[in-house]
Protein backbone atom coordinates (compact mmCIF):
# COMPACT_ATOMS: atom_id res chain seq x y z
CA UNK A 1 0.00 0.00 0.00
CA UNK A 2 1.06 3.37 -0.80
CA UNK A 3 1.82 6.11 1.62
CA UNK A 4 1.00 9.82 1.30
CA UNK A 5 4.24 11.23 3.39
CA UNK A 6 4.05 14.28 2.08
CA UNK A 7 1.20 17.40 2.15
CA UNK A 8 -0.45 16.66 -1.27
CA UNK A 9 -1.06 20.23 -1.94
CA UNK A 10 1.64 22.64 -2.25
CA UNK A 11 2.09 24.71 0.82
CA UNK A 12 2.25 27.63 -1.68
CA UNK A 13 -1.02 27.27 -2.81
CA UNK A 14 -2.21 28.46 0.50
CA UNK A 15 -0.84 31.47 0.05
CA UNK A 16 -3.74 32.41 -2.20
CA UNK A 17 -7.38 32.23 -2.08
CA UNK A 18 -10.20 31.83 -4.69
CA UNK A 19 -11.04 35.03 -6.61
CA UNK A 20 -14.28 36.53 -5.02
CA UNK A 21 -15.50 37.58 -7.97
CA UNK A 22 -15.02 34.25 -9.99
CA UNK A 23 -17.06 32.72 -6.75
CA UNK A 24 -19.58 35.44 -7.31
CA UNK A 25 -20.53 34.61 -10.72
CA UNK A 26 -20.27 30.90 -10.14
CA UNK A 27 -22.36 30.80 -7.76
CA UNK A 28 -25.12 32.95 -9.79
CA UNK A 29 -24.54 30.82 -12.77
CA UNK A 30 -25.37 27.27 -10.20
CA UNK A 31 -28.77 29.36 -9.37
CA UNK A 32 -29.54 30.38 -13.16
CA UNK A 33 -28.84 26.63 -14.31
CA UNK A 34 -31.30 25.39 -11.74
CA UNK A 35 -33.94 28.29 -13.32
CA UNK A 36 -33.84 30.74 -10.97
CA UNK A 37 -34.26 34.31 -12.27
CA UNK A 38 -30.72 36.04 -10.83
CA UNK A 39 -30.10 39.32 -11.61
CA UNK A 40 -25.59 39.26 -11.59
CA UNK A 41 -24.12 42.69 -10.65
CA UNK A 42 -20.90 40.49 -10.28
CA UNK A 43 -19.21 40.32 -13.56
CA UNK A 44 -16.63 43.12 -14.23
CA UNK A 45 -16.85 43.00 -17.62
CA UNK A 46 -18.40 45.00 -20.07
CA UNK A 47 -22.19 44.10 -22.06
CA UNK A 48 -21.03 45.19 -25.29
CA UNK A 49 -20.29 42.93 -28.22
CA UNK A 50 -16.53 43.07 -29.17
CA UNK A 51 -16.52 45.65 -31.99
CA UNK A 52 -17.39 44.18 -35.42
CA UNK A 53 -13.94 45.61 -37.22
CA UNK A 54 -12.06 43.65 -34.60
CA UNK A 55 -14.19 39.96 -34.49
CA UNK A 56 -12.99 40.63 -38.76
CA UNK A 57 -8.99 40.72 -38.08
CA UNK A 58 -9.73 37.75 -36.09
CA UNK A 59 -12.02 35.78 -38.93
CA UNK A 60 -9.18 37.51 -41.50
CA UNK A 61 -6.23 35.61 -39.16
CA UNK A 62 -8.37 32.39 -39.25
CA UNK A 63 -8.23 32.33 -42.78
CA UNK A 64 -4.79 33.31 -43.77
CA UNK A 65 -3.66 30.22 -41.32
CA UNK A 66 -2.50 32.42 -38.39
CA UNK A 67 -2.44 30.08 -36.59
CA UNK A 68 0.90 28.99 -35.09
CA UNK A 69 3.37 29.49 -32.43
CA UNK A 70 4.26 33.05 -32.06
CA UNK A 71 6.73 34.61 -29.78
CA UNK A 72 6.38 33.62 -26.45
CA UNK A 73 5.96 37.48 -25.38
CA UNK A 74 3.82 37.99 -28.51
CA UNK A 75 4.03 39.64 -32.04
CA UNK A 76 6.23 42.38 -32.75
CA UNK A 77 3.74 43.63 -34.59
CA UNK A 78 1.06 43.90 -31.37
CA UNK A 79 3.89 45.05 -29.30
CA UNK A 80 4.57 48.26 -31.94
CA UNK A 81 0.59 48.94 -31.43
CA UNK A 82 0.68 48.65 -28.14
CA UNK A 83 3.39 51.05 -28.03
CA UNK A 84 1.88 53.53 -30.63
CA UNK A 85 -1.34 53.76 -29.22
CA UNK A 86 0.22 53.96 -25.21
CA UNK A 87 2.12 56.97 -27.40
CA UNK A 88 -1.48 58.34 -28.95
CA UNK A 89 -3.24 57.94 -25.94
CA UNK A 90 -0.29 59.00 -22.92
CA UNK A 91 2.36 60.55 -24.86
CA UNK A 92 5.37 57.90 -23.50
CA UNK A 93 7.79 56.81 -25.34
CA UNK A 94 8.12 53.21 -25.18
CA UNK A 95 9.74 50.72 -27.51
CA UNK A 96 9.22 46.79 -28.29
CA UNK A 97 11.95 45.82 -26.37
CA UNK A 98 10.05 47.44 -22.69
CA UNK A 99 6.60 45.13 -23.96
CA UNK A 100 5.26 42.30 -23.21
CA UNK A 101 1.75 40.98 -24.60
CA UNK A 102 -0.03 38.80 -21.56
CA UNK A 103 -2.72 36.74 -21.31
CA UNK A 104 -5.27 39.07 -20.07
CA UNK A 105 -3.92 42.09 -18.12
CA UNK A 106 -4.40 40.02 -14.53
CA UNK A 107 -1.46 38.05 -16.43
CA UNK A 108 0.96 40.94 -17.13
CA UNK A 109 0.31 42.44 -12.93
CA UNK A 110 1.04 38.26 -11.71
CA UNK A 111 4.37 38.14 -14.06
CA UNK A 112 5.28 41.71 -12.95
CA UNK A 113 4.74 40.62 -8.55
CA UNK A 114 6.93 37.44 -9.56
CA UNK A 115 9.69 38.60 -11.45
CA UNK A 116 10.41 41.62 -9.13
CA UNK A 117 9.44 40.43 -5.28
CA UNK A 118 11.92 38.52 -3.50
CA UNK A 119 10.83 37.28 -0.08
CA UNK A 120 9.52 40.16 2.66
CA UNK A 121 9.69 42.80 0.08
CA UNK A 122 7.14 44.77 1.29
CA UNK A 123 3.99 46.12 -1.28
CA UNK A 124 2.04 49.32 -0.99
CA UNK A 125 -1.47 49.31 -1.68
CA UNK A 126 -4.67 51.48 -1.21
CA UNK A 127 -7.54 49.97 0.43
CA UNK A 128 -9.60 49.66 -1.44
CA UNK A 129 -7.88 47.42 -3.70
CA UNK A 130 -8.70 45.19 -6.54
CA UNK A 131 -9.24 40.90 -5.21
CA UNK A 132 -6.12 40.11 -6.83
CA UNK A 133 -3.64 42.43 -5.98
CA UNK A 134 -3.02 40.68 -2.21
CA UNK A 135 -2.67 37.60 -3.82
CA UNK A 136 -0.03 37.75 -5.82
CA UNK A 137 1.82 39.42 -3.70
CA UNK A 138 1.63 36.62 -1.34
CA UNK A 139 2.12 34.26 -3.81
CA UNK A 140 5.40 35.85 -4.61
CA UNK A 141 6.10 35.54 -1.12
CA UNK A 142 6.09 39.30 -0.32
CA UNK A 143 4.20 41.44 2.30
CA UNK A 144 0.92 44.03 1.54
CA UNK A 145 1.24 46.81 3.33
CA UNK A 146 -2.07 48.45 3.43
CA UNK A 147 -3.13 52.25 3.37
CA UNK A 148 -7.04 52.62 4.25
CA UNK A 149 -8.75 55.37 2.41
CA UNK A 150 -12.02 57.25 3.20
CA UNK A 151 -15.09 56.44 1.54
CA UNK A 152 -16.77 60.46 2.75
CA UNK A 153 -13.61 62.11 0.97
CA UNK A 154 -14.48 59.25 -2.16
CA UNK A 155 -11.53 57.01 -1.10
CA UNK A 156 -9.26 59.41 -2.24
CA UNK A 157 -5.45 58.67 -2.12
CA UNK A 158 -2.71 61.10 -1.79
CA UNK A 159 1.22 61.01 -1.22
CA UNK A 160 0.62 61.94 2.40
CA UNK A 161 -1.17 59.07 3.37
CA UNK A 162 1.23 56.76 1.75
CA UNK A 163 4.25 58.15 3.00
CA UNK A 164 4.54 56.97 6.32
CA UNK A 165 4.12 53.51 5.32
CA UNK A 166 7.58 53.49 3.28
CA UNK A 167 10.00 51.24 4.50
CA UNK A 168 13.61 50.21 3.82
CA UNK A 169 11.73 46.94 2.36
CA UNK A 170 9.01 48.65 -0.17
CA UNK A 171 9.77 47.31 -3.51
CA UNK A 172 7.06 48.63 -4.73
CA UNK A 173 3.64 50.82 -4.56
CA UNK A 174 0.29 49.53 -6.45
CA UNK A 175 -1.87 51.95 -7.52
CA UNK A 176 -5.31 51.49 -9.43
CA UNK A 177 -6.92 54.22 -11.46
CA UNK A 178 -9.41 54.52 -11.56
CA UNK A 179 -10.39 51.86 -8.56
CA UNK A 180 -12.11 48.18 -8.88
CA UNK A 181 -13.70 48.40 -6.91
CA UNK A 182 -14.72 52.37 -5.89
CA UNK A 183 -14.31 53.80 -9.46
CA UNK A 184 -12.36 56.33 -7.30
CA UNK A 185 -9.74 58.59 -9.42
CA UNK A 186 -6.53 59.48 -8.57
CA UNK A 187 -5.91 63.40 -8.74
CA UNK A 188 -3.06 64.21 -11.30
CA UNK A 189 -0.88 66.06 -9.46
CA UNK A 190 -1.16 63.73 -6.25
CA UNK A 191 -0.31 60.94 -8.58
CA UNK A 192 3.07 62.94 -9.48
CA UNK A 193 3.46 63.26 -6.30
CA UNK A 194 3.50 59.47 -5.45
CA UNK A 195 5.74 59.09 -8.22
CA UNK A 196 8.25 60.92 -7.15
CA UNK A 197 8.46 59.60 -3.35
CA UNK A 198 8.76 56.13 -5.31
CA UNK A 199 11.63 57.54 -7.74
CA UNK A 200 13.48 59.26 -4.86
CA UNK A 201 13.90 55.88 -3.14
CA UNK A 202 14.54 53.55 -5.86
CA UNK A 203 10.35 52.17 -5.13
CA UNK A 204 8.81 50.65 -8.74
CA UNK A 205 5.47 52.35 -9.07
CA UNK A 206 2.94 50.25 -10.59
CA UNK A 207 0.52 51.65 -12.43
CA UNK A 208 -2.74 49.41 -13.60
CA UNK A 209 -4.38 50.94 -16.59
CA UNK A 210 -7.49 48.46 -16.75
CA UNK A 211 -9.57 50.87 -16.72
CA UNK A 212 -7.95 54.19 -18.36
CA UNK A 213 -10.26 55.14 -20.88
CA UNK A 214 -13.36 55.25 -18.48
CA UNK A 215 -13.24 58.22 -16.89
CA UNK A 216 -16.64 60.55 -16.12
CA UNK A 217 -15.07 64.17 -15.61
CA UNK A 218 -11.34 64.27 -16.34
CA UNK A 219 -8.92 63.44 -18.97
CA UNK A 220 -7.02 59.79 -19.16
CA UNK A 221 -3.36 60.14 -18.00
CA UNK A 222 -0.32 57.67 -17.16
CA UNK A 223 2.02 58.23 -14.87
CA UNK A 224 4.23 57.19 -17.38
CA UNK A 225 4.10 59.99 -19.12
CA UNK A 226 6.40 61.74 -17.34
CA UNK A 227 9.80 62.84 -17.88
CA UNK A 228 11.93 59.90 -16.47
CA UNK A 229 9.36 58.11 -15.16
CA UNK A 230 9.85 54.81 -17.42
CA UNK A 231 12.86 53.80 -14.92
CA UNK A 232 10.86 52.93 -12.53
CA UNK A 233 7.03 52.98 -13.63
CA UNK A 234 5.46 49.64 -14.03
CA UNK A 235 2.79 49.40 -16.66
CA UNK A 236 -0.05 47.31 -16.31
CA UNK A 237 -2.44 47.03 -19.19
CA UNK A 238 -5.37 45.27 -21.49
CA UNK A 239 -7.70 44.99 -24.62
CA UNK A 240 -10.59 43.77 -22.57
CA UNK A 241 -12.57 46.58 -21.09
CA UNK A 242 -11.23 49.12 -23.12
CA UNK A 243 -12.81 47.40 -26.65
CA UNK A 244 -14.83 44.51 -24.70
CA UNK A 245 -12.49 42.07 -25.33
CA UNK A 246 -12.65 39.88 -22.17
CA UNK A 247 -12.97 36.57 -23.61
CA UNK A 248 -10.13 37.26 -26.09
CA UNK A 249 -7.57 37.11 -23.16
CA UNK A 250 -5.02 39.80 -24.49
CA UNK A 251 -3.11 42.30 -21.79
CA UNK A 252 0.28 43.75 -21.58
CA UNK A 253 2.80 45.46 -19.87
CA UNK A 254 5.23 48.20 -20.63
CA UNK A 255 8.69 48.30 -18.16
CA UNK A 256 12.24 48.67 -18.11
CA UNK A 257 13.66 46.07 -20.49
CA UNK A 258 15.18 44.32 -18.08
CA UNK A 259 12.32 44.05 -15.79
CA UNK A 260 9.99 42.56 -19.88
CA UNK A 261 13.10 40.02 -19.63
CA UNK A 262 12.78 38.87 -16.18
CA UNK A 263 8.88 38.24 -16.97
CA UNK A 264 9.67 36.80 -20.66
CA UNK A 265 11.68 33.72 -18.93
CA UNK A 266 8.64 32.62 -16.47
CA UNK A 267 5.99 33.58 -19.36
CA UNK A 268 8.00 31.21 -21.63
CA UNK A 269 7.54 28.49 -18.78
CA UNK A 270 3.69 28.89 -18.39
CA UNK A 271 1.26 30.12 -20.79
CA UNK A 272 4.12 30.73 -23.73
CA UNK A 273 2.28 32.94 -26.75
CA UNK A 274 -0.98 34.73 -26.12
CA UNK A 275 -3.33 33.20 -28.78
CA UNK A 276 -2.04 34.33 -32.27
CA UNK A 277 -6.02 35.37 -33.07
CA UNK A 278 -6.38 37.23 -30.36
CA UNK A 279 -3.44 38.88 -30.53
CA UNK A 280 -3.87 40.23 -34.25
CA UNK A 281 -7.92 40.97 -33.22
CA UNK A 282 -6.07 43.10 -30.44
CA UNK A 283 -3.75 44.99 -33.29
CA UNK A 284 -7.07 45.88 -35.18
CA UNK A 285 -8.76 47.18 -31.84
CA UNK A 286 -5.54 49.52 -30.60
CA UNK A 287 -5.11 50.69 -34.48
CA UNK A 288 -8.15 50.79 -35.75
CA UNK A 289 -11.62 53.38 -34.81
CA UNK A 290 -11.37 54.19 -31.50
CA UNK A 291 -15.34 55.57 -31.46
CA UNK A 292 -16.46 52.52 -29.61
CA UNK A 293 -14.64 53.55 -26.30
CA UNK A 294 -16.39 56.90 -26.48
CA UNK A 295 -20.07 55.13 -26.98
CA UNK A 296 -19.49 52.71 -24.39
CA UNK A 297 -18.43 55.53 -21.93
CA UNK A 298 -21.37 58.03 -22.38
CA UNK A 299 -23.48 54.96 -21.61
CA UNK A 300 -21.53 54.01 -18.27
CA UNK A 301 -21.97 57.53 -17.61
CA UNK A 302 -25.79 57.06 -18.12
CA UNK A 303 -26.05 54.33 -16.02
CA UNK A 304 -23.52 55.25 -12.96
CA UNK A 305 -26.06 58.42 -12.63
CA UNK A 306 -29.31 55.76 -12.20
CA UNK A 307 -27.50 53.28 -10.00
CA UNK A 308 -26.25 56.26 -7.44
CA UNK A 309 -29.30 57.57 -7.47
CA UNK A 310 -31.62 54.56 -6.75
CA UNK A 311 -28.47 52.98 -4.06
CA UNK A 312 -28.84 56.64 -1.86
CA UNK A 313 -32.49 56.20 -1.91
CA UNK A 314 -32.18 52.95 -0.10
CA UNK A 315 -32.78 54.30 3.72
CA UNK A 316 -29.08 53.97 5.33
CA UNK A 317 -26.93 53.06 2.44
CA UNK A 318 -23.99 55.49 1.51
CA UNK A 319 -22.53 55.30 -1.70
CA UNK A 320 -19.14 57.29 -2.48
CA UNK A 321 -19.78 58.58 -6.48
CA UNK A 322 -17.62 56.93 -8.88
CA UNK A 323 -15.42 58.81 -11.15
CA UNK A 324 -14.37 55.94 -13.48
CA UNK A 325 -14.76 52.14 -14.07
CA UNK A 326 -18.33 50.49 -14.15
CA UNK A 327 -18.15 49.65 -10.50
CA UNK A 328 -20.50 51.20 -7.27
CA UNK A 329 -19.23 50.43 -3.72
CA UNK A 330 -21.90 51.28 -1.98
CA UNK A 331 -21.80 50.87 2.26
CA UNK A 332 -24.33 48.85 3.52
CA UNK A 333 -23.82 48.25 6.86
CA UNK A 334 -27.29 49.14 8.10
CA UNK A 335 -28.42 45.56 6.88
CA UNK A 336 -26.12 44.09 9.26
CA UNK A 337 -28.89 42.41 11.70
CA UNK A 338 -30.52 39.61 11.63
CA UNK A 339 -27.88 37.35 11.69
CA UNK A 340 -25.61 39.18 8.79
CA UNK A 341 -22.76 40.76 10.42
CA UNK A 342 -20.42 40.60 7.64
CA UNK A 343 -20.60 41.08 3.65
CA UNK A 344 -19.97 38.01 2.98
CA UNK A 345 -22.92 37.01 4.47
CA UNK A 346 -25.40 40.02 3.35
CA UNK A 347 -23.95 38.76 -0.41
CA UNK A 348 -24.64 34.89 0.59
CA UNK A 349 -28.35 36.16 1.81
CA UNK A 350 -29.16 38.65 -0.52
CA UNK A 351 -28.69 35.82 -3.50
CA UNK A 352 -30.77 33.05 -1.61
CA UNK A 353 -33.42 35.54 -0.53
CA UNK A 354 -33.64 38.40 -3.00
CA UNK A 355 -31.66 36.29 -6.70
CA UNK A 356 -29.20 39.19 -6.87
CA UNK A 357 -25.56 38.76 -7.11
CA UNK A 358 -23.18 41.37 -5.66
CA UNK A 359 -19.41 40.74 -4.14
CA UNK A 360 -18.38 41.60 -0.74
CA UNK A 361 -16.30 44.31 -0.22
CA UNK A 362 -14.39 41.68 2.38
CA UNK A 363 -12.37 40.70 -0.49
CA UNK A 364 -11.81 43.97 -1.72
CA UNK A 365 -10.38 44.67 2.29
CA UNK A 366 -13.84 46.63 3.87
CA UNK A 367 -16.23 44.58 5.40
CA UNK A 368 -19.33 46.91 5.59
CA UNK A 369 -19.44 47.17 1.68
CA UNK A 370 -20.19 45.18 -2.02
CA UNK A 371 -19.31 45.83 -5.41
CA UNK A 372 -22.30 46.19 -8.08
CA UNK A 373 -21.15 46.63 -11.34
CA UNK A 374 -23.42 47.96 -14.18
CA UNK A 375 -21.77 46.84 -16.87
CA UNK A 376 -24.92 45.48 -17.86
CA UNK A 377 -28.22 47.24 -19.35
CA UNK A 378 -30.58 49.55 -17.93
CA UNK A 379 -33.41 46.55 -17.32
CA UNK A 380 -31.00 44.93 -15.06
CA UNK A 381 -30.20 47.84 -13.34
CA UNK A 382 -33.73 48.71 -12.37
CA UNK A 383 -34.90 45.16 -11.67
CA UNK A 384 -31.70 44.08 -9.15
CA UNK A 385 -31.58 47.12 -7.63
CA UNK A 386 -35.41 47.47 -6.87
CA UNK A 387 -34.87 43.90 -5.20
CA UNK A 388 -31.43 45.03 -3.49
CA UNK A 389 -33.80 48.17 -1.69
CA UNK A 390 -36.67 45.68 -0.98
CA UNK A 391 -34.30 43.20 0.61
CA UNK A 392 -32.35 46.07 2.58
CA UNK A 393 -35.67 47.29 4.16
CA UNK A 394 -37.13 43.92 4.79
CA UNK A 395 -33.82 42.45 6.33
Amino acid sequence: MLVQTNQEIAERISLISVSSTMKAAADAEKLRAQGVDVVDFSAGEPDFPTPDNIKRAAIRALEQNFTKYTNAGGTLELKQAVCERHAADFGTHYQPNECLITVGGKHAIFNLTQALLNPGDEVVIPVPYWVTYKDVVNYAGGKCVFVGTDEDDGFTLTADMIEPYLTSRTKMVLINSPSNPSGAVLDRGEFEKIYRLTAERGIFLMTDECYCHFLYDSEPFSIASLAGAKENVLVAGTVSKTYAMTGWRIGFALAPARVIGAMLKLQSHSTSNPTSIAQKAAVEALRGPQDSVGAMLAEYANRRDFVIGRLRAIPGVRCAEPRGAFYAYPNIGVAFRNGISSSVQFCERLLDKAAVAVVPGEAFGTDRHVRISYATSMHELERGLERLHRFIVEQ
